[in-house]
């Protein structure tokens, strides 16, 4: 993991997704609800060192052919993002809408990632009505991807101009197993660029709040919880230690309201007072309590 988020950094990106498979995967090593709490502890201590680039939490989760996750929505719920992906009956010759109408109404879904499940010169992926799919994207929220990787370029050109006349949201994931695969990311934006697709609606061009801001309507939209509806820095400031036996490793950082560490990390104190005797860039107007630097 912090090879692939310094990776990520190497080519200038500001956050990256970790996106491991879910249980049902098995053959893949696929995360179940407890291996994905500790995988999330990493990414927080990770980001609380301050690294320019920001791991974001989240999971390719797998989705039965009817739409279901395999994960407690609960383990979820902690997580920045959820991508819902098919991973069987990926050879089936009839109309499969129906089944992707299903999938959208997942609650828990952020991104339906690699859609079709189609790979080049192996499967030629599943057949549906886009156009119907990617309205019903677009009215639920939902991002589509573009699986970036060459053999995958899931969606493709075709379908990806279909969603762009939807006026739906659309992520680029470049599926990487490896920090070297991330330069496949180009190649989703050279299809976005094909498909006409404006720079507004793909996810990975919002800054790290708004992507974040986004998700949390999505969930909250969906959820109806009062708790979710935003990822507002709620909490009072607390103290880590990032190079535990070693000087200058102590930190200040809050955490949000599902329990996440911000990106509003500091090394200054635990208090207003404290930001004004360290000289903080910034200073918190009176009444904001600990809302400074």
């Amino acid at each position: 993991m912090e090879d692939m988020v310094a990776a990520a950094r190497a080519l200038g990106h500001h956050y990256v997704a970790i996106t491991d498979h879910s249980k049902t995967l098995r053959i893949t090593n696929g995360m179940d609800e407890t291996r994905l709490a500790a995988q999330g502890e990493r990414i927080d201590a990770l980001n609380a060192r301050g690294m320019p680039t920001w791991a974001l939490r989240a999971i390719e989760m797998d989705l039965t052919p009817e739409g279901a996750g395999d994960m407690d929505p609960s383990a979820l719920a902690r997580l920045d993002l959820v991508l819902g992906a098919f991973h069987s009956k990926l050879r089936l010759r009839e109309d499969q809408t129906e089944r992707y109408l299903t999938a959208l109404a997942n609650p828990d879904v952020h991104v339906l990632a690699h859609p079709r499940g189609r790979i080049y010169n192996f499967r030629a992926g599943l057949s549906a009505d886009w156009e119907r799919v990617a309205r019903r994207a677009a009215e639920t929220g939902t991002a589509l991807e573009i699986d970036a990787y060459p053999d995958r370029q899931d969606l493709d050109v075709d379908r990806l101009r279909v969603v762009a006349e939807s006026g739906g949201w659309v992520s680029i994931g470049t599926d990487a197993h490896t920090p070297s695969e991330l330069v496949f990311f180009e190649i989703g934006i050279a299809a976005a660029i094909l498909a006409g697709l404006p720079r507004e609606r793909i996810l990975n061009y919002l800054p790290l709040r708004q992507l974040r801001e986004w998700a949390g309507r999505i969930r909250a939209r969906r959820h109806g919880d009062p708790a979710k509806r935003s990822v507002a820095m709620a909490g009072k400031r607390e103290t880590i230690d990032t190079t535990p036996g070693k000087q200058g490793g102590s930190r200040y950082v809050r955490r949000d309201s599902g329990g996440r560490f911000s990106t509003d990390q500091v090394r200054a104190g635990r208090s207003v007072a404290q930001d004004r005797r360290v000289k903080a860039k910034n200073k918190a107007p009176k009444g904001m309590k600990d809302r400074g630097d």
